[in-house]
């Protein structure tokens, strides 16, 4: 079988995934959920999914900490991402000043 799309769950805590990975893990996590208690065939057989298969508690329980820290960053997947917070101003320009060093 070849996956050419990645399945975005990442194992490491919400808070500590950017803006577009929050809201990417959020997005997978609804397809998964819709895949297995839907019986859809797209990504069905994907390692991620079946990672899944029968543990509708702890996906629930990953999709709860992703909304509860969606909330607090004011992060909706309804709506056009607003303006990022200070923190996140400041880490991306660290950022873009560490790859021109590098450079």
């Amino acid at each position: 079988m070849n996956f050419t799309k990645l399945m975005r769950i990442w194992d490491i805590p919400p808070k500590q995934l950017c803006r577009q990975h929050l809201l990417g893990e959020h997005r997978e996590l609804h397809a998964i959920w819709s895949i297995l208690v839907n019986n859809k065939k797209g990504y069905s057989h994907h390692p991620e999914t079946l990672m899944w298969k029968g543990k509708f508690k702890a996906l629930y329980s990953v999709h709860d900490e992703i909304v509860k820290e969606m909330g607090k960053r004011d992060v909706s997947p309804d709506k056009k991402p607003g303006p990022l917070t200070k923190k996140e101003r400041k880490e991306r320009k660290k950022k873009r000043k560490e790859k021109h060093t590098k450079s």
